[in-house]
């Protein structure tokens, strides 16, 4: 991969990725990219496991500084830091399909202009200039087809310059200037391979939401009590195993209904304990 970029004066596609103790992970995804990106950058979090060496041994470019609350701080970082025409912002735990990469490519080429001077994509009439990709959820070792986890769309390909995260909440979607149209292969997620990765993941989303909470002011009284300790996990649980039909997906559904819902007790506890 490092060879491959230098023999280009400008990529024609970016990877971007914000990493923090991902060493399980990385590897595999940049692995999923080698045939892709013309250029990779990285921008860690000052990782205390092996993920940065594991990264520079596929020659791509690392930047590590301080690992923020909001990780999206970091997910911009580096895709400020990418000089291709196009750009596909990818997690650790994402993996791209052969079928997807075959989708992105005829994208990119037709996007060629800077080197070869056609107009570009973007600047046609409703041409989009950033794509939806359907994602597929991973949770403790299965695909999740059900509980509003299929298809999970999300912003993830765009021209550069054309979108940005806003960089407020852990789930927010990217914001485009521009049309956006909608791919049809899918992005691996291996969210939660394991239950300990998916509580130490809610252990940050969970702080995030506090965090929120302690910004909106929200105060507390028996009826937020009521609401954040049982009404609004009980509807999550009830849209997600019943509405979203997560009983399909068995056991695994079951946990993540009932754990999405306990979210938000969860974080009304930390917010409680802030304002003591």
């Amino acid at each position: 991969m490092g060879n491959q970029l230098l023999k280009l004066a400008r990529p024609r596609i970016s990877v971007a990725i914000a990493t923090y103790n991902e060493e399980k992970n990385i590897g595999p995804c940049l692995e999923s990219v080698k045939h892709l990106a013309d250029e990779v950058v990285i921008v860690d979090g000052s990782s205390t496991d092996r993920t940065v060496g594991i990264a520079k041994k596929y020659g791509v470019k690392v930047i590590v500084t301080t690992n923020p609350p909001i990780f999206h701080l970091n997910k911009q970082k580096a895709i400020d830091k990418c000089q291709g025409d196009w750009i596909l912002q990818l997690d650790a735990d994402e993996r791209v399909t052969p079928a997807l990469r075959a989708e992105i490519l005829p994208i990119s080429n037709q996007q060629s202009a800077p080197r070869s001077g056609i107009p570009l994509r973007g600047t046609i009439s409703n041409q989009p200039v950033a794509y939806y990709i359907p994602r597929k959820n991973y949770f403790l070792g299965k695909w999740l087809r059900k509980g509003g986890q299929y298809p999970d769309y999300v912003i993830r390909f765009f021209e550069r310059s054309k979108a940005y995260l806003p960089c407020k909440s852990v789930h927010e979607q990217m914001r485009v200037k521009g049309e956006v149209g909608y791919l049809k292969s899918h992005l691996e997620h291996y969210t939660a391979p394991i239950f300990s990765r998916y509580l130490t993941n809610a252990n940050r989303y969970t702080s995030l939401t506090a965090r929120e909470m302690k910004r909106q002011k929200i105060p507390i009284s028996l009826l937020t009590v009521l609401k954040y300790l049982w009404l609004k996990p009980l509807a999550v649980f009830i849209s997600l195993y019943f509405r979203h039909k997560g009983f399909i997906d068995g056991w695994r559904g079951f946990i993540f209904a009932l754990f999405s819902g306990l979210h938000y007790p969860w974080a009304f506890v930390k917010y409680w304990r802030m304002k003591r």
